[in-house]
């Protein structure tokens, strides 16, 4: 390797062109004009989104359907405080990024220059970052920088993946002395897989092959570990019903036999009845949270015990953390899933004959009934509700088109309703339930497969919360399609009021003026960013515009439906449970 003159800012652009990166996004300030004149010196493309928060869900959208990390970067103070929520949502949900924040200058830490955080300790913004990344470096000589990019961006997408922050002071973004980069590979997830220990493979095709009613539930380290072939390898090989959280939907396609549907608080009663019946559980990749195990509350989702978890995960800390684990396994889960169906094969065993299996007789009688108690919600067209509107939507979108969602009704209608017909195509803020996810990330998406539909599935309120990247994806040309479904208001939240604490504790979560349901003309909003929009008025219109709006390539295209707000057709039905703390006052 040669060394070179470099600044910091140069060294951060030099490694990251090496790391094949094709995209640093972010906003410039006074605090990182170093760093982004070296992007400048070194041809590294920028994306200038509106908002530091929506720098991080494009980066996410992008990871999560490559394993590739990106760059975000952002000045000092506001510009960093601004992608925390963005940094979370990677960092619940497990995406790898490396997000670079300018810093104050070392010589004058502690001085309270411009946007310096320092009443506690100088140059405290790592401070803000550091429960929700990884890792978190602060740089205050040049000669860390070639260590810290080396080890940021392999801490980025080793083991379980997630974000990873640098601080960088202004003047080792621009000083400069010798220096020696390290000579790394473009580090991309799932480079280096953690096998699972041989005899406890053999024990797991034990408990599987003994078990009466196995399930298997997938999370979403099936879809970080790419384990799609596998895992249908196995369940198809012993016949065992897969169900999946919200974070693991699009692991398993929906319109297969086995598929089991999910379990939890806007679960399916299929899938419920799968896990609370299941005497063995094989979780791949699954936090056990709350909405996914109806709170914990034993007999409604999961029966744990008498029922025997086999938990899979690439992080210890997840293993029996809410529940006991019968057998645990801290190995990849695709590696796993493999080495389970060679120790099956091994063995002599058929494979399942699917056309006469009890389960999947049982499971199309169950899909049938849950298809009719849906319907009502589907045949429902003045104003149409949510479910009408997907409904729409899948006979449209193609089946490898991807859907991306931020958190509310659309994210838990999809969830339950929307069947997924081409794995790793579902892509939602899952475990922080970002609202304003879904626009950036679907740019991000996009970026990754310019060929593929992207389609962003937004209430109202979340759509208004990163709306202003329709500049970002205009200025680029990046087609994709957002469907607003708009309620006027955060009916999720006035719906789980009215659950809740009863129809007369509505407060602060509808949109009213003059006591009338209110909304922005999204068309007009789109039109002034110069976006191609449409109104449907009605569900036969849907089909027809977006059609048109895939024909549109100049850019991102809008349309504007108004659903149903009226309770309890405004949501998607429960079936799990949910526990939502009542004051004591109501009792």
């Amino acid at each position: 390797m040669t060394t070179s003159r470099l600044t910091g800012g140069e060294a951060v652009a030099k490694y990251i062109k090496a790391q094949k990166v094709p995209y640093a996004i972010g906003i410039p300030g006074h605090g990182c004009l170093g760093l982004v004149d070296a992007f400048l010196e070194h041809e590294i493309p920028l994306i200038q989104v509106r908002h530091e928060q929506s720098a991080c869900h494009l980066a996410d959208g992008y990871f999560r359907v490559t394993g590739k990390p990106l760059v975000v970067f952002t000045s000092i103070g506001p510009g960093g405080c601004n992608t925390v929520i963005g940094v979370a949502t990677a960092f619940v949900d497990s995406t790898g990024m490396i997000v670079i924040t300018g810093g104050v200058h070392v010589h004058w830490q502690g001085v309270g220059v411009l946007q310096e955080i320092e009443r506690k300790h100088w140059a405290d913004f790592p401070s803000i970052m550091k429960p929700v990344v990884k890792r978190s470096y602060q740089v205050t000589s040049l000669d860390q920088l070639p260590w810290v990019l080396h080890n940021a961006f392999k801490t980025a997408v080793t083991g379980r993946p997630g974000p990873v922050h640098i601080d960088l002071p202004m003047d080792i973004q621009s000083s400069a002395k010798e220096m020696q980069l390290f000579n790394d590979p473009p580090f991309v997830i799932n480079q280096q897989r953690v096998f699972p220990d041989p005899e406890a493979i053999k024990q797991v095709v034990d408990l599987l092959l003994a078990a009466k009613n196995p399930v298997i539930l997938a999370g979403g380290g099936v879809l970080s570990s790419k384990a799609f072939l596998e895992l249908k390898q196995v369940s198809e090989f012993l016949g065992i019903p897969v169900c999946t959280t919200l974070a693991g939907k699009g692991a398993f396609v929906e319109n297969h036999p086995l598929f089991g549907f999910y379990p939890g608080t806007k679960g399916s009663p299929i899938g419920n009845e799968l896990t609370r019946k299941a005497d063995v559980l094989l979780a791949l990749g699954c936090r056990f949270a709350d909405e996914t195990t109806s709170s914990y509350e034993k007999g409604v989702s999961f029966s744990i015990p008498p029922t025997k978890v086999i938990q899979v995960d690439i992080d210890p800390g997840e293993l029996g953390k809410n529940y006991p684990v019968y057998l645990p396994l801290l190995s990849d889960i695709k590696t796993t899933l493999n080495q389970i169906f060679l120790e099956l094969k091994s063995r002599n065993k058929k494979q399942a004959d699917l056309s006469n299996q009890p389960i999947v007789k049982w499971l199309e009688e169950q899909r049938k009934d849950w298809f009719e108690k849906l319907e009502p919600l589907k045949q429902h067209t003045s104003p149409m509700t949510i479910s009408r509107l997907l409904m729409e939507l899948r006979k449209a979108l193609p089946k490898d088109g991807y859907v991306v969602t931020s958190a509310g009704h659309t994210q838990a209608a999809l969830f339950q309703e929307f069947q997924i017909l081409s794995e790793g195509t579902h892509i939602s803020s899952g475990g922080f339930s970002t609202m304003g996810f879904g626009v950036p990330a679907a740019i991000g998406v996009k970026l990754a497969h310019p060929n593929r539909t992207v389609v962003s599935v937004e209430g109202d309120g979340s759509f208004l919360m990163t709306c202003q990247e329709l500049a970002t994806a205009q200025q680029l040309k990046i087609p994709i399609v957002i469907v607003i479904a708009d309620n006027s208001g955060w009916i999720s939240i006035r719906d789980l009021q009215i659950n809740a604490y009863g129809k007369n504790r509505i407060y602060g979560t509808e949109f009213l003026r003059n006591d009338k349901p209110y909304s922005p003309d999204f068309t007009q909003l789109a039109e002034a960013f110069g976006c191609w929009a449409k109104k449907i008025k009605n569900p036969e219109e849907f089909q027809k515009y977006f059609k048109e709006a895939l024909k549109w390539q100049e850019g991102p295209t809008l349309l504007w439906v108004n659903v149903e707000r009226n309770h309890p057709l405004s949501e998607s039905p429960v079936y799990g449970a949910w526990d939502v703390p009542k004051p004591a006052y109501l009792e």
